[in-house]
């Protein structure tokens, strides 16, 4: 027995390490260039100005510079999106440890093109490393979570899943300290502030290399069984045991021959239409519910809350820590409370917080300590999201999607992520302009919506097989149908039965 606990430890801290050189590269990234574009928001706005002026004469406009400036901080979804189209093909032909190693090139080629810009006095550097960065976080989000699940063991797989949005959040922290003016957030230190995201791309270039390829690829994809062993044994840290091998050669057995579903098929299938539905939805509210927008505009949200302008960069520190500490949170409660609990919790607590802060806004003008409960509502808010939406969103795509759809799901799901925080971002400085103590009232909105659309629709999916999953959808898919479907849908869930037992 101490045997098989020693066995237990060693693998654990093999799959440990594995999973802090893949995510310290890996989403981590995206958290970080979330948070590094606040602290040099008024330098680059100089600089898009002083630019302009040296090189066309021209004196731009407080809401032309705000305009460029908010492009370059948005483009980063654009290039998000594109990085999520490209990295189903990329694992495919690289595989997935070294899809996340070539990962780094856009990575870095975005680095220089940032730490050159001010010396080649081109804003539209920053524009080109911002899309290029976009498509490395892009890229991570999407192969990342597919090589831990293909890399972990059944009873580790919900933490390792869930390892990402802790990783994100601590970028969002990392970011936020290193954008402090005491380190690189003061003017003539900006341009090494936005190439600062090389330096965990070259941890990971360092490190990554000495750990296995997913065990699953290997054998599924390449059908290399002696490569998959070895892998097993060193993620493991024992012997193979029979039973996690026979699952993986039964899962190449059942989809032999068979070639993943396309986001197109997703969409013309009427088995999956809720599936699909839910998943869209609960993606897009996850950046339509503004909590990103804190971390892209923060300095305008706490100066509407009434913070002077020397805190701003101490308290923007405290949302990073307190996204990260929910996130936390919810891993510990996630398998205990269940997804469809964290979730609707979440968005009810962001519209309850999303009212208040709109009060308190409202009359900070009259009562002085009103800019207090305004910040307080910030923190509130951001707790909320981590402790639901930001860590179960990325798992249900697993959840409720066969081996098969899987992959097109998380490209659709991404999709919509990335497009609407490209919406938002470019959307909300307008919104704080237009709208001031109101800006939050079309963020309560979507919150409220989306815990209507949790509580009557989505079904609670924890502790239950695939199988059991994609009967309840049946009901919803097939609703007032007659029973013709029964029997073809009655092969899918045997075969979600046993996709349920290997699933990423």
């Amino acid at each position: 027995m101490s045997s098989h606990a020693g066995e237990q430890k060693g693998s654990s801290l093999t799959l440990v390490l594995m999973v802090a050189s893949a995510a310290f590269g890996g989403t981590l990234q995206y958290g970080y260039n979330l948070a590094i574009m606040n602290a040099p928001t008024t330098f680059i706005q100089t600089f898009i100005n002083e630019t302009f002026l040296e090189r066309w004469d021209i004196q731009l406009e407080d809401y032309q510079v705000t305009l460029v400036w908010t492009f370059i901080v948005s483009i980063f979804s654009l290039g998000g999106l594109a990085g999520a189209l490209i990295a189903g093909p990329m694992t495919i032909r690289f595989g997935r440890k070294k899809c996340l190693l070539l990962n780094n090139i856009f990575l870095m080629t975005g680095a220089l093109l940032a730490v050159t810009s001010r010396a080649a006095k081109s804003f539209e550097m920053i524009l080109i490393s911002r899309v290029l960065v976009g498509i490395n976080a892009g890229i991570s989000m999407n192969v990342q979570p597919m090589y831990f699940g293909e890399s972990a063991p059944k009873h580790l797989r919900g933490a390792v899943s869930l390892s990402s949005a802790v990783f994100t959040a601590f970028g969002v922290v990392l970011g936020q300290v290193v954008g402090l003016r005491e380190i690189l957030g003061s003017e003539p230190y900006w341009h090494y502030l936005l190439a600062s995201n090389a330096i965990p791309g070259i941890v990971q270039l360092m490190t990554l290399p000495w750990f296995p390829e997913s065990p699953r690829y290997l054998l599924i994809d390449r059908g290399d069984k002696e490569a998959c062993i070895n892998a097993l044994r060193r993620l493991r840290g024992c012997e193979v045991q029979s039973g996690e091998l026979e699952e993986i050669l039964q899962e190449q057995a059942e989809t032999k021959g068979m070639k993943p579903c396309g986001p197109w098929e997703l969409f013309t299938d009427r088995s999956v239409r809720w599936q699909l539905i839910s998943v869209m939805i609960i993606s897009s509210a996850m950046q339509l519910c503004g909590n990103d927008s804190i971390y892209f505009y923060a300095y305008y949200v706490f100066k509407e809350a009434g913070i002077s302008d020397g805190q701003i960069q101490y308290i923007t520190i405290g949302t990073g820590t307190c996204e990260f500490t929910a996130c936390i949170m919810c891993n510990l409660l996630i398998e205990r409370k269940g997804r469809r609990f964290m979730l609707m919790g979440g968005f009810i607590l962001m519209t309850v917080w999303a009212v208040v802060f709109t009060i308190a806004l409202s009359f900070e003008h009259y009562i002085s300590w009103m800019p207090y409960l305004s910040m307080a509502c910030i923190f509130t808010y951001i707790l909320s999201f981590g402790m639901g939406p930001a860590g179960v969103t990325g798992v249900l795509p697993t959840e409720i999607f066969n081996q098969t759809a899987r992959p097109a799901a998380y490209m659709i799901a991404g999709s919509m992520m990335w497009l609407n925080l490209f919406i938002i971002g470019m959307i909300f400085p307008f919104l704080v302009s237009e709208l001031s103590q109101y800006c939050f009232v079309p963020f309560a909105a979507v919150c409220l919506l989306s815990a209507l659309f949790v509580g009557l629709f989505l079904p609670e999916t924890k502790g239950k097989s695939l199988s059991a999953i994609t009967s309840e959808f049946h009901k919803m898919n097939f609703k007032g149908q007659d029973k013709k479907y029964e029997s073809q849908t009655q092969a899918q869930y045997q075969l979600g039965e046993v996709c349920h037992s290997t699933a990423l």
